[in-house]
């Protein structure tokens, strides 16, 4: 709209009184917002943070009015975007529902409306096409703070929104993946329970040859009680890693001598592997006091023992247990002189635990080959030879132990770490807390 030379004065006289009013103009706007019953998230703000990018909007309000080019108005209208924009996003920081950045709009209109009429009241005067003007870059000047301030909630709502979608696709990759590996375990599992069931099968079909010595038979049948408690303790590790799978285990925490409980793991194991001609050394501090749950943090020492001294064939395992460098933590080592684990550098768990059961194949041939009888008046075949009489609780492919200690570190808020080198051993450590929180 074109206007005289008066008509701009006029303009700009009104810019210059609502610039000077600015103070009063905004204390009435957050008076209004403040008795609106719908809008409680500006209460908590101080008066600068409330105003937030306003003022910058009546700036480029005030220089709008006073401007007689075409590219001077669309300047000031671009800032006026800009600045309504970038309230918009402060409101969204500060946790304004759109509803309520639409309704500040709005009492910051009918404020700057109601100085517009006193103005014209108190000045006759004007001439007829500046009020309506005036008017018309008001409305304006409000519209674009309730569309720039609505653009940007939606802009902002999309993104969180596709942040969202990105978080839960890659919580569906991760659970998929955990699927996958949880998957394996089982697979190996069962693998590993119909090789224990066929050697159990086996030595029963041995000892029902009619032609076996009283020595053959009472060495089957040892075989046979041995087959039938590894089969048992297989699954009682089934049974304990379907409860941690289920979440059924929970933790009680106590105090307890985490020295005296290492020193006792390691008492009870000494038989075993001094009947494997290892040694099993341990080594720490006399005393070791500590509150967590006693009894799961004995079953992670002793599976990583069991573990240890079934897959070592020369030398020994060495236990140590100490702080961790400060009173919060302590660290339980496990170290073996066996073959190590194949490839360079520390593999995940989950290799390990794979590797644990790869030899368990060999028990698959012995099952095969129990479906072809013995002849009549033959000798029993024997399944191991006597050079290589490994009992059935030695038998390799029983990797669910090392998958029960991960779930229960995880269960005990411990981390479990893993060094290992080819033909010299391998070595796994559980950092504990010192002071496990209260049961779960």
């Amino acid at each position: 709209m074109n206007h005289t030379p008066a008509g701009e004065a006029q303009l700009a006289a009104i810019a210059a009184h609502l610039r000077k009013r600015r103070v009063p103009i905004l204390r009435q706007w957050r008076e209004a917002a403040e008795s609106d019953p719908e809008l409680t998230t500006g209460s908590s703000l101080s008066r600068v943070r409330f105003q937030d990018r306003i003022p910058e909007v009546l700036d480029a309000f005030h220089r709008k009015l006073c401007a007689h080019q075409r590219g001077e108005i669309a300047e000031a209208t671009q800032d006026q975007k800009e600045s309504a924009s970038g309230h918009g996003l402060q409101r969204w920081q500060q946790g304004y529902r759109e509803r309520e950045v639409m309704r500040e709009w709005r009492h910051l209109h009918m404020c700057l409306v109601d100085e517009l009429e006193r103005y014209a009241s108190e000045h006759p005067n004007l001439e007829t096409s500046v009020l309506p003007a005036a008017r018309r870059a008001l409305a304006e000047l409000c519209s674009d703070g309730v569309c720039e301030s609505a653009g940007q909630y939606a802009r902002l709502q999309q993104a969180e929104a596709a942040s969202r979608v990105r978080d839960l696709e890659s919580a569906l990759s991760e659970l998929s993946e955990l699927e996958k590996r949880r998957g394996q375990i089982w697979r190996e599992a069962a693998h590993d329970l119909r090789g224990s069931v066929a050697a159990v099968t086996n030595v029963s079909k041995l000892l029902t040859y009619n032609d076996l010595s009283q020595a053959e038979r009472a060495r089957f049948a040892a075989m046979l009680q041995r087959g039938v408690t590894s089969l048992h303790s297989l699954l009682n590790d089934l049974l304990e890693l379907a409860r941690l799978d289920a979440g059924q285990e929970r933790r009680e925490v106590v105090p307890f001598d985490a020295a005296v409980l290492m020193e006792e793991i390691c008492e009870n194991m000494r038989p075993y592997a001094t009947e494997r001609g290892l040694f099993l050394d341990a080594e720490g501090s006399a005393t070791l006091e500590v509150e967590g749950d006693r009894v799961k943090t004995y079953r992670i020492a002793q599976n990583l023992v069991i573990n240890a001294l079934k897959y070592t064939e020369q030398g020994g395992v060495r236990v140590t247990w100490e702080r961790s460098g400060s009173p919060e933590r302590w660290v339980l080592c496990v170290q073996d002189t066996g073959t190590g684990l194949r490839g360079s550098g520390a593999p995940p768990i989950a290799y390990a635990l794979k590797e644990a059961t790869k030899e368990a194949q060999s028990v698959d041939a012995t099952a095969e080959q129990s479906e072809t009888p013995a002849s009549e008046g033959s000798h029993a075949p024997t399944l191991w030879s006597q050079s290589n009489d490994r009992p059935p609780e030695n038998a390799p492919g029983e990797g669910i132990g090392l998958s029960i200690v991960k779930r229960l570190c995880e269960l005990l808020d411990a981390s479990l770490e893993l060094e290992t080198q080819p033909g010299k051993g391998t070595t796994f450590r559980v950092i504990f807390p010192s002071r496990l929180e209260g049961t779960s």
